[in-house]
């Protein structure tokens, strides 16, 4: 049998298995394997598009994937907040086009990816879903766009990106595995653990693991177990944007937001926006720039002063230093130290070195050596 046959069988024999204490350990051994030959699989795919797979070309700060089924407005949307037609045009992708806009908020180049809507099976390759799938996994954030008629569609888009292994608002397990030589596997957690040691040991040895020490904090699942042991997860945080509200019914506004609750959304943490009408555009933005972690340094450059208009995009927790890699040319090796006033300054013009963590709004000026 080939690979899709084998993932088929597994799959089969996974759904078929009752899931209890007595089974758990099987139940991992079949799951490891499964996620193991699944990742032969995309290896697979990928060496034979050329070898490095599908890919955009990535610009500006951040990078925002829009997801979501055919005709939920997303083209309406990116023309709204973007000038898609001007600098960026379309990549391609063999028989996929992806098309990129540019959006300027609070001095920051945000660029957003226009992919083809989503069809159900995309993980498994229908509609180019795995081309479009691995724009999806180079992004830094992703917009699931409903309509406000469809609001189930939710479901059945998180399910494509779990199936490519792309992980939403979840926190990556913390496994941490050190090979040794001998004396097999040592299971060590951090407090009460559901999973047993031989499910660990099964999960870990299906991995190509015969001889090591696993570090295990918190109380993972059998799935999150493996994740952690995975190589090819992608961990990124998500919001929901649902379109068309200008076309519903005052009435029609309790069901809509119940069904949001069936889907496991919270109505209050949900955008309701109407692109065709360009309303709710603001909340949008205000909330990208919020999961995206973008802060604002003004450079305050010699002998020109502070530089207001256009100010260095970093993310929350990032240091001078990472400013002096972004800023790039000759600033790091000539770095002396470097005077930062606002919000993560003791006090103005204070004195720092490379591992100060700057915040949004500071002013930092960069003293370098000649």
């Amino acid at each position: 049998m080939g690979l899709e046959e084998d993932i088929e069988s597994l799959e089969e024999e996974i759904a078929e298995t009752p899931y209890n204490k007595s089974t758990e350990a099987h139940i991992g051994r079949l799951k490891a394997k499964l996620a193991e030959l699944k990742e032969k699989l995309e290896a697979q795919e990928a060496g034979g598009s050329g070898g490095g797979g599908y890919a955009v070309e990535q610009h500006g700060d951040a990078t925002v994937a829009l997801v979501g089924f055919p005709s939920v407005g997303k083209s309406s949307l990116i023309n709204a907040m973007t000038n898609a037609d001007s600098e960026v045009g379309a990549y391609e992708f063999t028989t996929l086009d992806v098309n990129p806009g540019m959006l300027e908020y609070r001095g920051a180049n945000i660029q957003l990816l226009d992919v083809p809507g989503l069809i159900e099976g995309a993980a498994g390759g229908r509609g180019g879903g795995k081309e479009i799938l691995s724009v999806i996994r180079a992004a830094d954030l992703v917009i699931f766009m409903l309509s406000a008629f469809e609001v189930e569609q939710y479901e059945r888009l998180s399910e494509e990106l779990y199936n490519v292994n792309i992980r939403v608002d979840e926190e990556p397990p913390s496994v941490t595995v050190r090979r040794k030589g001998k004396d097999g596997i040592d299971v060590n957690t951090s407090g009460d653990m559901d999973l047993d040691e031989d499910t660990v040991k099964e999960i870990l040895r299906e991995r190509g693991f015969i001889n090591a020490d696993v570090t295990i904090r918190g109380n993972p699942s059998v799935d999150k177990l493996i994740d952690g042991v995975m190589d090819n997860r992608v961990y990124m945080p998500s919001l929901v944007a649902v379109n068309k509200v200008d076309l519903i019914e005052p009435s029609y506004v309790d069901t809509m937001k119940a069904q949001l609750r069936e889907q496991g959304i919270d109505p209050d943490e949900a955008i309701f926006i109407s692109a065709a009408e360009e309303k709710g555009l603001d909340s949008l933005k205000d909330q990208m720039w919020a999961e995206l972690g973008l802060i604002r340094i003004y450079m305050d450059k010699p002998g020109r002063g502070i530089d207001w208009e256009e100010p260095l995009i970093i993310r929350e927790g990032e240091t001078v230093d990472d400013a002096l890699q972004k800023l790039g040319g000759t600033l790091d090796e000539r770095f002396r130290f470097a005077r930062v006033t606002g919000p993560s300054a003791i006090h103005d013009e204070q004195q720092v070195g490379r591992d100060h963590v700057l915040e949004d709004e500071d002013v930092l000026r960069v003293v370098a050596r000649r």
